[in-house]
């Protein structure tokens, strides 16, 4: 089992969000969020701590550089149960990061409305596919969640447990970000592929 204290929450599709951030605050997680979607929470009364206020870092080359932190990155990647990385964490003043709630910019939908180049580019997420394949690869302490569609099984396993979620349910998600983000680069190959066919 993995307790959830800390959460970063940064989504573009905010469908769900209304129902899972109020009952994350309401099991006492402490929410981290960025730019639009802070906004929104904020609206729900919920109250995220801002990523700057969390990194002590702004935000940075028009929102390129945000979640791309030492204190985001060690907080999800550190082995719990590792003496090593627990002093590391301690030295450097990193807390866990025991939940991500991340999907990533609408680069397919973006391109498929039809956009210039330019736009296409700063459609390529940087930040979320970091944050999330850093959560999955660290499943056995790491819960995240990329589906909207999923945020009522997480919920459900989070009562079930007393805040806490399932090895089972981490892997299963873990999973999915690895589709995900494979589908997600491939939308990208594809589309600058076709922008320069000759490869220049």
């Amino acid at each position: 089992m993995s307790i959830i204290k800390r959460a970063v929450v940064s989504v573009s599709n905010k469908e769900g969000l209304a129902e899972l951030a109020p009952f994350l605050k309401s099991c006492n997680v402490e929410i981290i969020s960025t730019g639009g979607t802070r906004k929104y929470l904020d609206e729900l009364k919920v109250n995220p701590k801002d990523i700057s206020e969390y990194t002590g870092f702004p935000e940075i080359m028009d929102g390129r550089v945000k979640t791309l932190h030492p204190k985001v990155h060690g907080g999800i990647l550190n082995i719990r149960d590792k003496a090593e990385h627990q002093d590391a964490m301690k030295a450097l003043g990193i807390e866990h990061i025991d939940m991500i709630v991340v999907n990533l910019y609408p680069f397919k939908e973006v391109v498929a409305k039809g956009c210039t180049f330019e736009e296409a580019i700063e459609n390529i997420d940087i930040g979320g596919p970091s944050m999330i394949r850093a959560a999955a690869k660290n499943y056995r302490y790491v819960t995240v969640v990329v589906d909207p569609g999923d945020y009522p099984r997480v919920m459900d396993d989070m009562r079930a447990h007393h805040g806490e979620t399932s090895e089972e349910l981490r892997f299963f998600l873990a999973r999915k970000v690895f589709f995900l983000t494979s589908d997600y680069d491939r939308a990208i190959y594809e589309y600058l592929s076709k922008a320069y066919p000759s490869g220049k």
